[in-house]
């Protein structure tokens, strides 16, 4: 190794940004866990319009803002304003896979003959298949110095600042300045290296319009293989700071003595990803009793958000307004209401867990049911289920929601004022039925009493 690399020397990672709320926090958190430390963190944000640049605040890190994206002229602005020797620019939305991605990346610039070094891109787990597709055949596992081949791709790669001073990036164009840039490190004699070992997740492909149907079949084969899988690259719950938010109208109902509100948030208390448990509600006592509860309760919901026909979505988006307007940020949000006193251990968690895994925007908790559904409109009646045939051979069924239950989400889908407004929501399917059982009226509430009384469900 020669003296560049000897004594540790500062690396400038440039990130450039545009509403990356998703995914930004998973990324400064992979960064920060490297076991090369000298660094420094660039954030080059083009306008971002969600909570991308509050979430980074929550780490060190220097920011500009640039108003007009160009690829190059970002890169070319963030590294205007670095110090470090040695380059590093990485995308908003890629997430390293190991602790040593960083000095991976760089080990190889100790040679003067080479210019530049990129590193893998593998897919998350929920990637669509196009995209899966798109990056296992590209970025493969052997390591490749590149004499003639051009491609170099700048959502991960290295390069020393002596390098970029000779070589800055083509300010001017609106794409593959990556590219363009390695035509000329190539062009001039010198060297760029794939570098396999430095790899990071990466949200989606390179590559578009390809036939959706014949990209799903060749994705399976390749999940087939031992060194393609993809159900490795998924979001981390522990990297996310996640809140439980508890909606309620007028006072928490008590059962034997018990306030419904404390069993909700002793729910919330057993999941091991929730950081923090908020109450939402428009009566003072309530929030008495969530403080008293050791929980947060900090703002008091108007009149106008008590009657009958405000939705429970409406209530959340309030809600959340209003604790974003102290600058407490999440990055997922979880909604439990106080009538389901029997929720399961670990529903909250294995819910997280799915929306992370298979990428949804919102999960609900629902009921399968298979019995015969009818839908009744005025003056007609229509089965929307199969007839009256033995369970056991139905091919459909259907799956009552279970809001209260739990529903996961991110800010940024309550914020858009619809549930359904992103393209992936997924159904928890709950199969422990005291799970479904909402206290909302009398019969229910005594019933609730009954099986409280028991002793025999954690819940109390």
């Amino acid at each position: 190794m020669n003296s560049l690399l000897e004594k540790k020397p500062l690396v400038s990672i440039i990130i450039r940004v545009k509403n990356e709320e998703r995914w930004i926090t998973s990324c400064l958190k992979g960064i920060f866990s490297q076991d090369y430390k000298n660094f420094e963190i660039i954030i080059v944000d083009n306008n971002s319009s969600d909570l991308s640049l509050e979430k980074t605040k929550e780490f060190k890190v220097k920011t500009i803002n640039i108003e007009k994206f160009k690829p190059g002229k970002a890169i070319n602005d963030g590294i205007r304003n670095s110090s470090g020797k040695i380059i590093v620019c990485l995308s908003g939305h890629c997430v390293p896979t190991s602790k040593k991605w960083l000095s991976n990346l760089i080990k190889e610039l100790s040679n003067n003959k080479i210019a530049g070094v990129y590193g893998r891109q593998e897919p998350f787990s929920f990637s669509s298949d196009l995209d899966k597709r798109d990056l296992i055949n590209l970025f493969g596992l052997d390591k490749k110095i590149q004499i003639k081949d051009t491609f170099f791709h700048n959502a991960n790669s290295s390069f020393t600042r002596k390098i970029w001073e000779k070589f800055p990036f083509d300010e001017n164009i609106s794409n593959i300045e990556d590219r363009v840039w390695a035509e000329k490190i190539i062009s001039s004699g010198l060297q760029i290296i794939y570098e396999p070992s430095a790899s990071v997740y990466h949200y989606h492909g390179i590559n578009h319009d390809l036939n959706s149907d014949r990209v799903r079949n060749v994705v399976r084969i390749l999940e087939s293989l031992d060194t393609t899988k993809t159900n490795r690259g998924n979001l981390k719950s522990q990297d996310l700071k996640i809140a439980a938010l508890i909606p309620i109208r007028g006072k928490s109902n008590k059962i034997n003595g018990k306030s419904l509100l404390e069993i909700a948030i002793n729910s919330a208390r057993e999941s091991k990803c929730i950081n923090e448990i908020i109450v939402s509600t428009d009566e003072d006592e309530t929030i008495s009793l969530a403080k008293k509860l050791g929980v947060s309760s900090p703002f008091k919901r108007p009149p106008r958000l008590s009657d009958d026909y405000v939705s429970d979505l409406e209530i959340l988006k309030f809600s959340l307004e209003k604790i974003e307007s102290e600058n407490k940020n999440f990055d997922l949000i979880v909604c439990l209401k106080e009538t389901y006193p029997f929720r399961s251990t670990n529903l909250i968690d294995d819910m997280i867990q799915k929306l992370l895994n298979d990428g949804l925007d919102t999960i609900f908790a629902g009921k399968i049911e298979k019995r015969s559904v009818w839908k009744v409109e005025t003056g007609a009646t229509s089965m929307i289920m199969e007839g009256f045939m033995p369970r056991n051979l139905k091919t459909e069924k259907t799956v009552i929601s279970l809001f209260g239950l739990c529903c996961v989400t991110y800010p940024s889908v309550i914020r858009s004022g619809d549930l359904f407004s992103g393209k992936k929501v997924g159904i928890y399917e709950v199969e422990d039925q005291m799970s479904s059982i909402e206290v909302r009226d009398k019969m229910s509430f005594e019933l609730t009493k009954k099986l409280l009384h028991t002793n025999s469900f954690k819940s109390i």
